[in-house]
């Protein structure tokens, strides 16, 4: 379906990692303003909501008003600087949420152009975990994978070995 190109490989990757945990008769929330992956789970007959580009460090009220059954959050944590209250704010029993992973031969991703595109945080897998497991949640699956790119070079030989993204299903905690 989807060739095995950034972004398609990790959409693709995504997607059957979402179908692995998550029915088609579950609604969600996905975390973001619409996006291309959004689409991609409308297309294959998921119910999906998106947030309207507030800022979830400041206003979490879309969570807590959701009556959606699933979260998802693919590539946004890293963007914003509190994670923890918006972890806390989940109404839903289900969450998705992938990362890219801290690479110890590259700094944190900053675009030069757009002041939303920068990574605020880029976990190590033990600490989404630590995260998740303090705000209430426990992670039923996980998955890392790398992220090879089309380039010469020594970083883009070490994405071939190097895992780059963390995606995880957790289910809230009852307490």
């Amino acid at each position: 379906m989807y060739e095995n190109t950034y972004p398609s490989k990790r959409f693709q990757r995504t997607l059957t990692f979402l179908k692995q945990h998550i029915s088609q008769n579950e609604t969600i929330l996905d975390l973001g303003v619409d996006n291309p992956f959004s689409k991609i789970m409308r297309n294959e007959g998921y119910t999906v909501q998106n947030t309207s580009g507030e800022d979830l460090d400041f206003d979490q009220t879309a969570l807590q008003q959701s009556k959606a059954e699933v979260v998802t959050a693919f590539e946004i944590f890293e963007h914003l600087l509190n994670p923890f209250t918006i972890l806390q704010s989940i109404e839903a029993k289900k969450i998705l949420i992938s990362i890219p992973m801290r690479l110890w031969f590259s700094s944190a991703y900053r675009s030069k152009t757009d002041k939303w595109d920068r990574h605020y945080h880029e976990f190590e897998d033990w600490q989404l975990d630590w995260l998740l497991e303090k705000t209430g949640w426990k992670i039923m699956a996980r998955e890392q994978f790398t992220h090879p790119v089309k380039k010469i070079g020594l970083r883009p030989l070490l994405r071939y070995f190097t895992n780059r993204y963390y995606i995880i299903y957790a289910e809230k905690i009852d307490s």
